[in-house]
């Protein structure tokens, strides 16, 4: 049988009334809460608490707080006025009971009211949302069809392009077809006129040499042989090209044994100091320098332009991936840009450079170690993290934010492990 709890304390105004109950070492999840306006019960066994109030309360608004081994009541009368007592006094057992079970009944029916308000608004919102996925559909349907018409809109224009583009053609065709039917015609006629010529020179010249001497027949033959001299050749120009050579000597003089095997150094030297990559191809010769990279990325950096920046030291590590700083920018930007993992990454690789561990680079692997324990601790790895800021702090023992950061990090670990 439980025991019921006698020593609780409570006050009023004319709007609220305040209970204090105390747990006695019970925990919080074992309590058990239930309130309706004119019933308050808490179950916390072997305890139990439990008053019938003398006016009804808004149960809705009413709170319960719990902390510290007690559990505080606020509840909110509904009538204002002072209560002379909180509970009603010459209460029965079968008049308790019976307001036990009209409390169950009510807090049973706001419960139904509750879940068929939630059903009800849970039906709306598929209807909504049906509603609204067949309007998109019929949009997008619309949106398929008229691009459809205007697919066969296009297509017919095209094909009635095509056809008349055709129908030139042809028409092209057949005048050109005339044309030289017509140049034939011509050159035949002109053929037949020569013809026709030729028969009527031969048969005077017959003539002639039949009346005339030896030296009309000699004159008659000189003026046939200029005729039969053919025409002077048309006048062209023909191209010649050359093979392109680095050295402008001729190969006669030229040693072609050495200038291959300079070329070939040259082509090397370029290789190694990465000239040839394709973002450098519109920049001037003292911006491909890694050294002018990384202050471009960090002006960059200054003005929030996070991708940017990143941008410019891939561009410098390109050029010279032994420049421990150019990491650790990155790692900055990466970090502004929630890329944790590349952050660790590129902190890490920062630590192998900066390596061994002397004066002239402390700040470099403090910093390289404080940027890889927030990554760690933004992904949730504590423990991780703890061991960067510890190692920052062997390095800079004096620096009061990184010891304020440790102590933060210990304490969610700390915290961690109570509730696991």
């Amino acid at each position: 049988m439980p025991l019921q709890v006698s020593d609780y304390t409570w006050q009023q105004t004319k709007t609220s009334v305040f209970i204090s109950v105390p747990l006695r070492g019970v925990s919080v999840r074992d309590a058990d809460v239930f309130c309706t306006e004119n019933y308050l019960k808490v179950n916390f066994p072997p305890f139990l608490f439990e008053v019938f109030l003398c006016a009804p309360i808004d149960d809705e608004n009413s709170k319960a707080k719990i902390g510290n081994d007690t559990i505080i009541f606020t509840l909110y009368k509904k009538e204002v006025a002072m209560w002379e007592t909180l509970s009603l006094s010459g209460v029965d057992k079968e008049m308790m009971q019976r307001i036990r079970e009209k409390s169950i009944l009510q807090a049973q029916e706001r419960a139904k009211e509750a879940t068929e308000a939630k059903a009800a608004a849970r039906r709306e919102d598929q209807k909504y949302a049906l509603n609204v996925m067949m309007q998109i559909e019929e949009e997008e349907r619309k949106k398929i069809e008229d691009m459809k018409e205007n697919e066969r809109m296009k297509a017919t224009k095209e094909l009635e392009a095509w056809k008349e583009c055709q129908r030139k053609a042809e028409e092209q065709k057949r005048i050109h077809r005339e044309e030289k039917f017509c140049e034939q015609e011509k050159q035949i006629e002109e053929e037949r006129k020569k013809l026709k010529h030729k028969s009527h020179t031969r048969i005077s010249a017959s003539r002639n040499l039949a009346t005339k001497g030896r030296n009309s027949e000699n004159i008659f033959l000189e003026k046939l042989k200029e005729n039969s001299i053919p025409a002077p050749r048309s006048v062209g120009s023909i191209k010649i090209n050359f093979t392109p050579r680095v050295f402008p000597t001729a190969l006669r003089e030229s040693q072609v044994a050495e200038e291959e095997e300079w070329l070939h150094k040259q082509a090397e030297a370029r290789r190694a100091l990465n000239t040839d990559i394709p973002e450098l191809s519109d920049l001037k010769e003292e911006e491909k320098n890694p050294e002018w990279l990384k202050d471009k990325g960090n002006k960059l950096f200054a003005t929030e332009n996070y991708l940017a920046a990143i941008n410019a030291y891939n561009l410098a590590i390109r050029l010279n991936n032994k420049i421990p700083l150019l990491y650790l920018n990155r790692a900055a930007c990466h970090l502004k840009l929630k890329n944790l993992h590349k952050a660790i990454e590129d902190s890490s690789k920062a630590l192998e450079l900066l390596t061994p561990p002397v004066a002239d680079n402390a700040n470099g692997r403090m910093k390289a170690h404080i940027r890889r324990g927030t990554a760690f601790c933004q992904l949730e790895l504590y423990v991780e993290g703890l061991q960067d800021y510890e190692a920052a702090l062997k390095i800079d023992p004096s620096n009061e934010i990184v010891q304020n950061d440790a102590e933060k990090i210990r304490n969610i670990i700390q915290g961690t492990e109570l509730k696991s």
